[in-house]
């Protein structure tokens, strides 16, 4: 007796129409699957760093020249605008430059002293590198950590979230028209139900994931139990201070970008605005007005906009005031106006979760010691900001009171290749870009020689 084979759809959701049915592999496919990988790694591991970079420094190139249908396949799987695709499109083009050209760098052999002899260190790869990844940045997600890793002579398995299976498949044509020797970079279209599988097999030597902090320790307990390393970079409820002295015609565009960037789909986004008492008001009018005055992209999927509609309901029932919009609107497609709520308190999902769409939350601070006490209130720790004419005393705030990984200063930022991205607390652990990802996933290994 045959088992059916299993199909996963993904849908447009500006439409809600379907894209593309696909067929779900088999356990004994994903078995094959992660074998072909290994024997691709046992070839490209002995591969020459300069000849690595070559092949990222050509995927680079392929990704800036399919800018447009990579741009067209996020609008149409997961509802990016154009304009924020293309964004992402040229990060992700960054991210192969900064590696083909510092790679060979960072991963050089250092020599050591040693008494009676002489010492190596090397930084060789480890196998095959397992990356379970979302699909609120389908491309940048996978080349975040696949391309520092194919440089580091590691293979990659990926599997991508299910609506944007399309391009889990592209990325892998293009890195293969780039000249990546085949099977080393593998999408594999599977369920939950596979990825313990994938994570205990004997081949898959590490295991990196980006979602949510419930899920990611479930994925760090299944590693561990198996012995492997993970990188996780999980949810976050980035706090941003407005302090007495900030220029608000500089902080409220800033925050308004930092909130409605890819539809507030966005780990690191502005979601808490901690406002000091003498500038509170002020900010409230201008940045309510900002914001109002915002057209959105549809958030992903139905099932997102539900849960965070749902937030925002239960925040207001717990005493929130919600300034704009809050309704959920009618028609096709799954769109959420940009809204914000004031008297945001502990207890409420606007205050102590995260809202992973276009919602904002207001919070009155005293003084600048109780924002920058309301803004470590939190069990997230990946990003924030701060706000303030005096450039030093917002420095010195980031870098020894501020408990998270990164930190904005009078701006909003995103991902940048040559800094480390990462967090802390429930926001999870290790670090990607700027030389620190391409040391995650390697055998730092000791030579001696004695002479």
């Amino acid at each position: 007796m045959t088992t059916a084979t299993k199909s996963h759809q993904t849908i447009n959701p500006k439409t809600e129409e379907v894209i593309e049915t696909y067929e779900i592999l088999s356990p004994s496919e994903t078995k094959a699957t992660i074998q072909r990988g290994h024997e691709a790694f046992t070839s490209w591991k002995l591969v020459s760093l300069s000849e690595r970079a070559e092949v990222i420094a050509k995927i680079g190139e392929r990704i800036r020249q399919e800018s447009e249908p990579l741009a067209k396949l996020m609008q149409t799987e997961m509802g990016k605008s154009l304009e924020e695709a293309k964004q992402e499109v040229e990060l992700c083009a960054g991210i192969c430059d900064y590696t083909a050209k510092n790679g060979p760098t960072q991963l050089k052999d250092e020599k050591r002293p040693l008494d009676g002899g002489r010492a190596i260190v090397a930084h060789r790869p480890l196998g095959l590198i397992f990356g379970i990844q979302p699909w609120n940045f389908p491309l940048y997600q996978v080349v975040r950590y696949s391309i520092p890793n194919l440089m580091a002579g590691n293979g990659i398995l990926l599997k991508h979230a299910q609506n944007v299976w399309g391009m889990g498949q592209k990325i892998a044509q293009l890195y293969a028209q780039a000249g990546l020797p085949e099977n080393l970079f593998q999408h594999m279209c599977i369920d939950h139900d596979q990825t313990e599988l994938v994570m205990k097999h004997d081949l898959v030597r590490g295991v990196t994931f980006t979602g949510s902090a419930s899920a990611g320790g479930k994925i760090a307990e299944i590693a561990a139990g198996a012995l492997k390393k993970t990188v996780l970079e999980l949810g976050s409820n980035d706090a941003y201070l407005i302090l007495a002295d900030a220029d608000l015609e500089k902080a409220v565009p800033a925050c308004v970008q930092g909130r409605l960037n890819n539809v507030g789909q966005t780990c690191v986004a502005a979601k808490r605005f901690i406002v000091e008492d003498k500038v509170y008001d002020a900010f409230r009018e201008k940045f309510v007005e900002a914001m109002g005055q915002t057209e959105l992209a549809p958030m992903a999927r139905g099932d997102l906009r539900e849960t965070l509609h749902d937030q925002v309901k239960e925040s207001t029932k717990k005493g929130a005031r919600c300034l704009l919009g809050g309704e959920l609107p009618s028609g096709k497609g799954f769109f959420y106006p940009a809204t914000v709520l004031e008297n945001v308190k502990p207890g409420m999902p606007a205050y102590d979760g995260e809202l992973f769409g276009p919602v904002a939350s207001l919070i009155r601070a005293k003084d600048a010691e109780d924002a920058m006490r309301i803004a470590n209130d939190s069990r997230f720790g990946l990003g924030g900001g701060i706000f303030s004419a005096d450039e030093e005393k917002a420095i010195t705030l980031a870098l020894d009171h501020f408990d998270t990984g990164m930190i904005n200063v009078n701006g909003y930022h995103l991902a940048q290749p040559s800094l480390p991205f990462g967090g802390v607390k429930d926001s999870g652990y290790g670090r990607e870009h700027g030389g620190f990802g391409i040391k995650e996933f390697v055998n730092i290994k000791s030579v001696m020689i004695t002479e």
